[in-house]
Parts: structure tokens; C-alpha cells; sequence
């Protein structure tokens, strides 16, 4: 994200929107968000679940994998409802 200063090509018709910047300001924290989100599901669950990495998961692997991501989606969803409650009122 490079917030130095405008394009040199085009410095007249590259005003400042405020709108524009704080859509395109959500859509990068949305998008951290997501990335932060998946990395943390991805090493929580296989420090849980993966006791002996091999070329293929076993089906307890892979069952504990999926009820892993199944719980921690619910838990943040959870969370995320409450904090966005909480804001609100």
C-alpha cells in the first residue's frame, strides 16, 4: 500500500476521495483479515490434527482436520457477532 503520493502521470485528475479510499481501505483489511483468518485455521489444525505428516492424511487426520475447521469457523463466527453487537449499541 503506497499512500506517498499521487501517480506523476495524471496529478489534476487524482484528487483525494475520501469514499474511495476508505472502500478500498475495508476491501484490504477484509482482505488481511481472510488470509490471517485461513493461516491460523490451516496451523491450528494441523498442529492438532497431523501427528505424523505423511504423502496423505489418514481418515482420522482427516476427520479431525475437518471438525477442527468446522469448530473454529463456529467459535469465530461467535465472536465476530458479539463484537459487532457490542459495537453497536
Amino acid at each position: 500500500m503506497d499512500f506517498s503520493s499521487p501517480s506523476s502521470g495524471s496529478s489534476s485528475s487524482s484528487q483525494f476521495n475520501p469514499e474511495t479510499f476508505k472502500s478500498q481501505l475495508q476491501n484490504q483489511l477484509a482482505q488481511a483479515y481472510a488470509e490471517e483468518f485461513l493461516e491460523t485455521l490451516r496451523t491450528k489444525c494441523f498442529d492438532k490434527c497431523i501427528t505424523k505428516p505423511g504423502s496423505s492424511l489418514s481418515g482420522g487426520e482427516s476427520s479431525c482436520v475437518s471438525r477442527c475447521m468446522d469448530r473454529y469457523v463456529e467459535a469465530t463466527g461467535i465472536i465476530s457477532k458479539a463484537l459487532f453487537s457490542a459495537t453497536q449499541h
